[in-house]
């Protein structure tokens, strides 16, 4: 599809000869559209202006300040859009910039030795979202949890699973699993043990949250199938790993890092490292991926730069993005809140879902940009009132559904019957508010997909509810008279619908029907 956005940016285009960018005025008296192409492009403003002042797409166009230009969009062009969403309905948004290209997006990956806890579930939500947008926006798009499954994790696991004095972890589980066990070599008690963490604990923590993975990669088929040792042979043979101290070193500072790295220790035992950059062969040389995403706690920045350098080692350069994500704090009445029951000093994703619902858990961890220290509100979240955000949404959703029901006895025209006539001959400035609010979401799948900022979705699932309960309380609709304006008002109702459903479907929120 062709988005509002696009065609004016080409009409500008054509018109300067140079890339154009529009913005939307933080006020819209300002008009629905701006740029400054003029300026950067050192055109007359007039000029531009001049050229399309009478196209139907605008109510008008006008200069503002030293080379800004206003645009105004005409009913005519936002009826039209609204004909566009009752046509395309699911797929209104569907856009094609992706190219299909193949991208992995690798989110949570918790080491599993223990229950997910909301730090290190935070990417849960965020990686889901992003992966959903980038399929939406036309890219192909898998979602992965890599497994640590091996090294010493593993082995400090076994231990603590059979009580040895080189415990590390605790907690209700680790003596669940104690009862459990029949094996006695710690390292294998502790390949078990990770294997029945994220079969009982993790897998079903993600099912809770509503995150449907594609593959779950373990570290120890990487191991299996030589992966490790063939990454590690391919970094020799390109003279890239040397010996220091009776270990292996790769070669990053040929690579941007500010230091060397080790890959095998003096004792023989392969690093993270070494298993992150074969783990990375795989996505790229094996399962061919135009583009990998990783999502991790910023504690994991340390690790980048080795693991940036290696990625470009075996040829694979600009093809990593990682993002990092800030910390999580749960409040309960302003005050940190401890919530586990178990012995250890986290709060598990399992408590707080239990508490407030995968719907508000995901919309709240969506709010706050990745870089962002998140704050969760905990008595807010539990609100079932308009001062909850996800509340306010849904009941959106809802109240649009009684609605419809309510006028089934109105017949419709189908969309492909209708044209721009088929509306009211002259809008309130409050549905055309709400049209303008719909035509946003292309926009919001386009500018996600460049730049990751997924918080923008909660964002303008709020202001597109706003806007509908302005409309309904302003605008007759079921009492209306007018068959023609009774007709038009339903017909942009249900365009909210879809747009709404959409939004909360990507966000991985359910759409409630009553409430």
């Amino acid at each position: 599809m062709i988005m509002l956005r696009e065609k004016i940016e080409k009409l500008i285009k054509d018109i300067v000869k140079k890339d154009v960018q529009l913005e939307h005025p933080t006020d819209s008296k300002f008009g629905d559209y701006s740029t400054n192409v003029a300026m950067k492009a050192k055109v007359d403003p007039e000029k531009i202006i001049k050229e399309l002042k009478d196209n139907p797409l605008f109510e008008k166009v006008v200069k503002a300040g030293p080379g800004f230009i206003n645009f105004f969009l005409s009913q005519k062009a936002l009826q039209e859009e609204l004909l566009e969403i009752l046509e395309q309905k699911d797929n209104y948004g569907q856009l094609e910039i992706g190219n299909n290209k193949k991208v992995q997006v690798e989110f949570i990956s918790a080491n599993p030795t223990g229950p997910l806890t909301v730090a290190n579930a935070r990417g849960g939500p965020f990686g889901d979202v992003l992966a959903n947008v980038l399929n939406k926006a036309g890219f192909k798009t898998e979602k992965a949890y890599y497994v640590n499954d091996a090294g010493m994790q593993i082995l400090a696991l076994g231990n603590s699973v059979l009580k040895n004095k080189e415990s590390k972890y605790q907690g209700e589980y680790i003596d669940q699993l104690n009862q459990e066990n029949k094996e006695k070599d710690p390292y294998k008690v502790g390949q078990w043990a990770a294997k029945k963490i994220i079969k009982d604990l993790i897998q079903k923590t993600t099912d809770k949250l509503k995150i449907k993975y594609n593959e779950w990669i373990f570290e120890s088929d990487l191991y299996k199938s030589n992966k490790v040792d063939k990454t590690l042979d391919f970094l020799r043979e390109k003279g890239l790993i040397f010996e220091k101290d009776k270990a292996e070193w790769f070669k990053s500072s040929k690579f941007g890092d500010e230091r060397d790295r080790v890959v095998i220790k003096s004792d023989k035992q392969k690093t993270y490292l070494a298993g992150d950059i074969a783990l990375h062969s795989y996505k790229f040389k094996d399962k061919k991926f135009d583009k990998v995403i990783n999502i991790c706690g910023a504690d994991h920045h340390g690790d980048i730069p080795g693991l940036m350098a290696g990625v470009e080692a075996i040829g694979y350069k600009d093809k990593l993005e990682i993002i990092l994500l800030q910390f999580v704090t749960i409040l309960d009445k302003g005050e940190k809140k401890k919530m586990s029951k178990r012995a250890g000093l986290y709060v598990t994703m399992d408590e707080l879902i239990d508490k407030v619902g995968s719907d508000v858990v995901r919309f709240f961890f969506l709010q706050k940009s990745h870089n962002t220290h998140l704050n969760f509100d905990l008595a807010l979240a539990q609100e079932q009132s308009n001062k909850n955000p996800v509340f306010y949404v849904q009941y959106a959703h809802a109240r649009i559904c009684s609605i419809l029901k309510k006028a089934e006895d109105v017949i419709l025209s189908k969309a492909k019957d209708l044209d721009s006539s088929g509306f009211a001959l002259r809008m309130t400035k409050t549905e055309l508010n709400l049209i303008k609010k719909l035509t946003k979401f292309p926009e919001i799948i386009e500018d996600t997909a460049n730049d990751y900022q997924v918080q923008r979705l909660p964002s303008y699932s709020l202001e597109l509810a706003n806007a509908f309960h302005k409309f309904y309380e302003q605008c007759r609709v079921l009492d209306e008279k007018n068959k023609e304006l009774k007709e038009s008002r339903i017909n942009l109702i249900q365009a909210t619908k879809i747009v709404l459903k959409n939004t909360l479907e990507l966000m991985g929120i359910s759409a409630p029907e009553k409430m």
